[in-house]
């Protein structure tokens, strides 16, 4: 059902801010990881465990949270995780050994999930000729993690860690209260069971999908999470300032993920993710050229650029989820959403892995320019008409 009026707008706003301040809690460890690894005498590998530890628990829950999402609608279930996200950044705050700021990262992992709550919550306030772009505004949320990169190790050079834990803390359970407020389901919204078996057993479309999704919001997490690490190991950089320029990764990939909605809705998902995926490669090339003999500039360039590639391909995957699963919507979302987060999982363990190994990291964006091409190809081969532009402007429904 899609509701009419100027309620999709509000809730929309309230559920990209709700999305944003879950994931700022779910990307706490990884600014300040390099500081705890210097502190604690950690390797590589471990510290990338370290990093990956909440994205794969955040992947792994997706399912389950769209299923408790499906039957008890938005609202109910993003106010519980804002208020589990608080006490959660309150935990990081005072975790000092390994152990406890793994145990930490595994409690956080929980705020990963929040992406499924947003999408059917958002999606039944648009008709599905806006979804696309409702649905990339919602994934603008992603900027939490720009957020966590550039204030957490202020807070904690400024202060101290646990003040950080206590002000996420604070401020997300007073939005959680905000949320309870001022958010509602749609109108006569009914509980809906969403067919999650039978879509898992539907085959290559979506596959196709899990991997797509699997490159280009894996890629953004980990490149996202790994970035202060990989800038303060390459230029000597401070906590504060390899988080600032990690922020702006962040933050033209939010920015970009929209415009990927809007254009999949005009010219079709596969041409845009045909073009996000050619250039990912491109600037995993560049990198990976870089990555022996860093130099800022390039590094920037290479990086921004992927940001961009990356956003679009985010949006342009999920206009085509409803374009192939147009009555099973929720469930696909799930499953797909949950490839694209264990996509997050393993590129920094490999970054890891392979430093420790080679000295370096040119291989692991090596690896990344195979994958990245591969799906190229395969975007070029998945058969989708492209969508007629709407004739005139449609309401929210």
């Amino acid at each position: 059902m899609n509701a009419t009026g100027a309620g999709g707008g509000r809730n929309l706003a309230l559920a990209t801010i709700a999305f944003a301040l879950c994931f700022s809690a779910w990307g706490m460890i990884a600014p300040i990881a390099p500081d705890i690894q210097d502190e604690l005498g950690l390797s590589d590998t471990e510290t990338s465990v370290m990093i990956s530890i909440p994205v794969v628990l955040g992947s792994l829950l997706r399912i389950p949270i769209g299923v408790v999402t499906d039957r008890l609608g938005g609202r109910i279930v993003f106010v519980g995780m804002l208020f589990y996200s608080a006490g959660a950044a309150a935990l990081v705050g005072f975790a000092s050994g390994y152990a406890a700021v793994l145990g930490a990262g595994f409690l956080l992992g929980v705020a990963g999930a929040s992406f499924a709550v947003g999408v059917p919550f958002v999606a039944e306030w648009f008709p599905p000729k806006r979804q696309g772009f409702a649905l990339g505004v919602y994934g603008t949320g992603n900027i939490g993690t720009a957020v966590a990169a550039f204030s957490l190790p202020a807070i904690r050079d400024g202060a101290s860690q646990e003040v950080a834990g206590l002000v996420y803390a604070a401020v997300i359970a007073v939005y959680g209260l905000i949320w309870w407020s001022i958010a509602r389901d749609v109108p006569d919204r009914k509980p809906v069971r969403q067919p999650y078996g039978e879509v898992l057993r539907s085959g290559w479309d979506l596959y196709r999908l899990s991997l797509f999704y699997f490159v280009t919001f894996g890629g953004f997490v980990a490149m996202a999470i790994f970035l202060p690490k990989l800038l303060t190991d390459w230029f000597d950089y401070s906590l504060a300032d390899a988080g600032l320029r990690a922020a702006g990764f962040t933050i033209v990939a939010t920015a970009a993920r929209p415009v990927g909605g809007w254009l999949s809705d005009r010219l079709g998902g596969t041409r845009v993710l045909t073009f996000a995926f050619m250039g990912i490669g491109i600037d995993a090339i560049g990198l990976s050229w870089q990555a022996s003999e860093p130099s800022i500039v390039p590094v920037t360039i290479f990086c921004l650029t992927m940001a961009g590639f990356l956003g679009l391909g985010n949006g342009a995957v999920f206009k085509l989820v409803p374009t192939f699963f147009p009555e099973s919507t929720g469930a696909a979302t799930g499953i797909v959403g949950a490839a694209g987060g264990l996509g997050g999982f393993f590129p920094p363990l490999v970054l890891g892995v392979v430093k420790d190994a080679t000295g370096d990291f040119v291989l692991a964006f090596v690896l990344l320019v195979a994958f990245a091409w591969m799906c190229a190809g395969m975007a070029v081969a998945l058969l989708e008409p492209a969508p007629t532009p709407p004739s005139e402007p449609e309401a929210a429904r």
